[in-house]
């Protein structure tokens, strides 16, 4: 036994890369080297809701618009035309109302009309008041077929009743009724609203008689709507306005909603109401009782009216206003307006209503910071509307590039609060979200808040596989995050989720890894930035700045520590690469860079940067090419490490064995280990409750009994013993775990393997042994688990054929 026994392969812990078949199983099972995660970087909400927010660099620019401002009826222009300053051409209109008109029958009675004029109410323009009568809203028709009370002669009918004819639906909204043979004068009703009499018809004489009757028949169905309907509801307003605004808000909210469902069952929104100005200077007018309830319902009405110009930019800045306070959020639930707020940005042109759309995004960006209109936000496709409006804003000229980017950073602070939700990620997907916001980031990447939004944006989104992927798969993302990286490098909050976004990308697939490596100044930029962060949190003395820092905020320093723990994650990612990190192993500045923030920081001020430096390093050292600078300098390593593997951080310890296991294949550094006594905290490893602890461990002590001397004390210190109670507890939950430690007892048997354990022991071993050698017995615990063929060669490779030496030893 002696002069056959030899100790088992030394101990490295190798990189992790995809299970494919069964035959790489058992390579990749014993391939340890970690992808590094980290928690996400906190965006703190702003304290107030603001277009641009305090850390915005526009926030200090006195030509940003405004958050601030007041609006008053005053505002508003009753007659308005488009934004582009043409005039409005005559609407062939043709209302769905359909009035028939019998010339033989003459014209039908009507209910007789109110027998006293309504006073004109102050303010109300002379045209309106002339059409003022007093009458009630389901009863109020003319007595005669002309609005200036003549009445056109015919035989007499029978009557028709308002309820026939303005009858309210199930609703309570009031919608006209067709009447059967009704018909008035056009020539009357058009004088009546100050246009030229007549209609097209009576200016062209080519045309029929029957073309003729038609125009003036729908012409006499708006008006009858107008005056019977439309004219009484805008007289309500005007009365429950004058009156105490207490309890008069709700039911003007209810007018303004019937209104807005009688013009558009008559099909008279749009701009397809002929006495549109009407209605538009009464809502104007409500403005100024400054009800946010009531301003809503006439900010949507006014939208379906297809106001426009300054008027379309007044009601966006309306609404904009109401939404700044989060008390008024529940408001836009209970509304529609958000409908009409979406269709604002399908349909308006930047370069006419850029401001506009500006006041309309930011409010959405601040209903999305509300958890249940986000919800709705979704539902309504918000995401879909912004992808539309992305492709827009990238298509303007250069002229409106600024009045573009200050929508941009709305739009894309609205998609950052969007992102927060799970149903959202699929959506920015499939509608190709991803791609368009990268092309933001190219035509806008000077814009440091549009860069900062779409950082965030990723940095949520690279989270998840499906989103992470899409961006992989986005031309040149890589090359682009670079030199954004490059270009903003002093902006930490930007830096931080880009860094956290290419280390979300590194963390899942070697193609990934490549692809970033292979980008130009790729390490460079990576390197540079490690760097200048590196200098700014310590002083490093004449060596490495000329100035003394700058006493800092605490909280200044956490920001810097989290981007060097993003940056050193992505390094740590990359060396996962079979190709990759054999280059990184080489490269001298990288390796110095790690080294001396191992010196410089320490594990209560900096626990996860160091745990990520370890992981980095461990990772390396697994490359033993003879130009590997890991190699060259694993002494001072070892002892860099010793910091950690006596700290009270357990995710410190682990990263650090785990170093010491590739590192203890030098027999320098096992002497290190052994003069220091790290040998102790290892052996007291093997109690932990963590199987990954216990592995590296094991393959420390792997290592270490490779050196005959270090047997007898790793004894002394009861190593064999926690050996046995490691296979024991973790033997049918990890075959790698249990081949580990079943490596390590041979190598601790050496030549004296009746010294190894008291006779109680061995037998309690030799138990254990052929229990798990037992294949029916050994892999029943993993039948129902997704894959058992995974199991299967873990327990044929990695434990069984030690553990049957054992047992030939220990049965001698």
């Amino acid at each position: 036994m002696e002069t056959k026994h030899e100790p088992c392969s030394p101990f490295v812990q190798r990189p992790n890369s995809l299970r494919k078949t069964c035959a790489e199983i058992v390579r990749e099972a014993r391939l340890s080297l970690q992808v590094q995660s980290t928690k996400r970087p906190f965006t703190p909400r702003d304290g107030q809701r603001q277009l641009f927010g305090t850390n915005s660099v526009r926030a200090h620019q006195d030509t940003r618009p405004p958050s601030a401002f007041s609006l008053h009826a005053q505002n508003f222009e009753a007659n308005s035309r488009p934004g582009s300053g043409t005039r409005l051409s005559p609407l062939n209109h043709k209302p769905k109302i359909q009035v028939p008109c019998n010339a033989e029958d003459s014209f039908k009675v009507f209910p007789k009309s109110p027998t006293g004029p309504v006073e004109a109410k102050k303010g109300l323009a002379p045209a309106r008041t002339r059409l003022l009568k007093p009458a009630s809203l389901q009863s109020l028709l003319p007595s005669e077929a002309s609005t200036d009370g003549k009445s056109n002669p015919g035989p007499e009918k029978k009557q028709l009743s308002a309820k026939q004819l303005c009858s309210p639906d199930p609703r309570g909204h009031v919608k006209p009724s067709p009447p059967k043979t009704l018909c008035k004068s056009s020539k009357n009703a058009e004088a009546e609203r100050g246009r030229p009499t007549g209609c097209k018809a009576e200016q062209k004489t080519e045309l029929r008689h029957g073309d003729i009757t038609t125009c003036t028949d729908e012409e006499d169905a708006e008006s009858l709507v107008w005056n019977n309907v439309i004219l009484p509801l805008l007289q309500e307003l005007e009365s429950v306005a004058a009156g105490s605004l207490e309890g008069s808000v709700d039911r003007m909210c209810v007018l303004c909603d019937r209104l807005q469902c009688t013009l558009a069952d008559a099909d008279m929104l749009s701009r397809r109401c002929k006495q549109r100005s009407g209605i538009l200077r009464t809502l104007f007018r409500l403005v100024d009782l400054h009800s946010a309830q009531l301003n809503l319902h006439i900010a949507e009405l006014c939208l379906a009216l297809s106001v426009s110009g300054n008027n379309l930019l007044n009601i966006c800045k309306l609404i904009f206003q109401i939404s700044r306070s989060e008390s008024n959020d529940s408001l836009f639930e209970k509304n529609s307006i958000i409908d009409s707020l979406l269709l604002v940005l399908k349909n308006e042109d930047v370069s006419v209503s850029g401001e506009a759309l500006l006041y309309c995004v930011g409010t959405l960006k601040f209903l999305s910071g509300n958890a249940a209109i986000l919800r709705l936000l979704l539902a309504k496709n918000c995401i879909g509307v912004a992808q539309e409006l992305i492709q827009k804003l990238c298509m303007v000229e250069d002229g409106h590039m600024t009045v573009a980017g200050h929508i941009l950073v709305q739009l894309t602070a609205t998609l950052r609060n969007l992102a927060d939700h799970p149903d959202s990620r699929t959506l920015f997907v499939s509608l190709y979200v991803i791609p368009d916001l990268c092309l933001v980031l190219h035509r806008y990447c000077e814009d440091k808040d549009i860069c900062t939004n779409i950082s965030r944006i990723f940095s949520k989104l690279s989270s998840y596989s499906e989103c992470c992927l899409a961006l992989a798969r986005t031309p040149n993302c890589y090359s682009l995050i670079l030199d954004l990286l490059s270009k903003h490098y002093q902006k930490q909050d930007l830096v931080v989720r880009l860094l956290f976004t290419l280390g979300n990308l590194t963390a899942r697939s070697d193609e990934h890894r490549q692809q970033l490596f292979q980008c130009n100044n790729c390490m460079p930029t990576l390197l540079q930035l490690y760097n200048n962060y590196q200098r700014r949190n310590v002083s490093l003395g004449t060596a490495f700045q000329k100035e003394a820092p700058s006493p800092r905020e605490p909280a200044a320093d956490a920001l810097i520590d989290d981007v060097l723990v993003k940056l050193v994650r992505v390094l740590a990612n990359m060396s996962n690469h079979p190709t990759v990190g054999p280059s990184l192993a080489t490269n001298a500045a990288c390796i110095q860079l790690l080294m001396e923030t191992l010196e410089l920081r320490s594990v209560e001020e900096s626990e996860e940067l160091l745990v990520n430096v370890a992981a980095a390093i461990n990772n390396l050292s697994f490359y033993q090419e003879e130009t590997s600078e890991i190699r060259n300098k694993h002494l001072i390593i070892a002892k860099l490490m010793l910091k950690l593997m006596l700290s009270s951080s357990m995710d410190a310890i682990l990263e650090a064995t785990r170093v010491y296991g590739n590192l203890s294949l030098h027999k320098d550094v096992r002497e290190f280990v052994m003069q220091n006594e790290v040998h102790k905290f290892v052996v007291t490893l093997l109690d932990s409750k963590r199987a990954e602890m216990c592995f590296s461990a094991c393959g420390v002590l792997t290592n270490l009994a490779l050196d005959p001397p270090n047997r007898v004390r790793l004894e002394l210190e009861g190593a064999s013993a926690k050996l046995v109670d490691c296979l024991r507890d973790f033997g049918p939950a990890d075959w790698q775990l249990a081949g580990q430690a079943c490596q390590a007892l041979w190598n601790l048997i050496g030549h004296a393997a009746d010294k190894l354990l008291q006779t109680e022991e061995r037998e309690t071993l030799l138990e254990i042994l052929i229990a798990y050698s037992d294949e029916e017995e050994a892999l029943k615990w993993r039948q129902n688990e997704d894959e058992p063929d995974f199991h299967r060669v873990c327990w044929e490779s990695e434990f069984l054929p030690v553990a049957q030496k054992l047992i030939k030893v220990f049965d001698s």
